[in-house]
């Protein structure tokens, strides 16, 4: 197993992927370093929620993607890396776009100058579905245009074609994994099926934005098994790969599938304080998953209503964790 006792760097770490796929690297063996953002408070975010016997096996290290120094410490002496760090929040990218370019195309940098520096074996780059926009044709496969759609959305494109450059340039080893949308334990009230759940959970009105969007949504374990599997297959590296079920499913009939495990019908109220502009909503995102399947051999194994019973039974027994907005009518 190539990640058996391979020093591993992973950014991001104290994210919703991030602080699973550790939880993954120690279960293989691997000797993980976890670099999460550093904060006043020396909270370690969902790496919080990890059990104290992975805790224990990680080496966790504070700091920031835009300080390079930061970086190049946290990647010497490391094998592979993967790269999730990121500002990810997309309404947040409308209000403050600057702040994006500086983690996600600055903070991509000084990962690949360490990663060359220190000469990595692998580099697997976080990628996002929303580079693509709304499909221009479906599914999406990876040859489709980026069209930013988002600040978020174009510095991620930004970031992209940075570690893509790094590859035919310097010849670093670096594979992109391009993830549709996860979901599952653990993950913020910031993402769509969380939002959903914490508030079916104590109240059967879900005020919601768009529920015409359509998405490619993917159980936690999938995307984990990917990310393992782009680091472990050699044939990926140079590589754009898509990570999806090849599904799309309206964040309305979301709200439907969880309603009907709840065993309740939900209505969903509009949200009228929206922070997304109206061209940049993305209306549909649907991955062509062939290369996946043809390069990884990877598949989805978790389907949607099993995710969802698992997600909302998590956030069920945690829901304590979770600012619960509640609605009268």
């Amino acid at each position: 197993m190539f990640l058996k006792d391979k020093k591993v760097l992973v950014t991001g770490a104290s994210g919703f992927i991030g602080s699973h796929l550790v939880e993954r690297l120690v279960d293989m063996g691997a000797n993980v370093r976890a670099f999460a953002h550093y904060n006043s408070r020396n909270d370690r975010g969902l790496l919080e929620l990890l059990d104290k016997e992975i805790l224990d096996d990680v080496e966790i290290v504070m700091g920031d993607l835009k300080d390079q120094e930061a970086v190049r410490r946290a990647a010497r002496g490391t094998a592979v890396i993967f790269h999730l760090g990121a500002l990810v929040a997309i309404p947040y990218s409308y209000v403050h776009p600057f702040d994006f370019v500086q983690t996600n195309v600055l903070g991509t940098a000084n990962v690949l100058n360490a990663a060359l520096e220190y000469g990595v074996e692998r580099l697997v780059h976080t990628s996002t579905s929303e580079t693509y926009g709304t499909a221009q044709y479906q599914p999406i496969d990876e040859q489709h245009p980026l069209v930013a759609q988002s600040p978020y959305s174009a510095s991620k494109i930004g970031a992209d074609k940075l570690a893509e450059s790094y590859e035919r340039s310097f010849g670093l080893p670096v594979a992109i994994i391009r993830p549709f949308n996860t979901y599952g334990p653990r993950q913020s009230a910031r993402a769509v099926i969380p939002t959903i759940i914490t508030q079916a959970l104590v109240q059967d009105v879900v005020k919601m934005g768009a529920t015409s969007p359509q998405r490619d949504f993917n159980y936690i374990s999938d995307t984990v098994n990917a990310f393992v599997s782009m680091a472990e297959n050699e044939q990926a590296i140079g590589q754009v790969i898509n990570i999806g079920s090849g599904q799309a499913v309206s964040v309305g009939e979301i709200v439907e599938r969880i309603g009907s495990i709840l065993g309740r019908r939900l209505m969903v109220s509009p949200e009228s304080d929206r922070l997304r502009p109206d061209r940049s909503e993305v209306g549909l995102l649907m991955a062509d998953h062939r290369k996946a399947a043809s390069l990884l051999n990877w598949q989805t194994k978790i389907s949607l209503d099993e995710g969802l019973k698992k997600t909302i039974d998590w956030i069920e027994r945690h829901l304590h964790l979770y600012k619960v907005q509640l609605y009268n009518y």
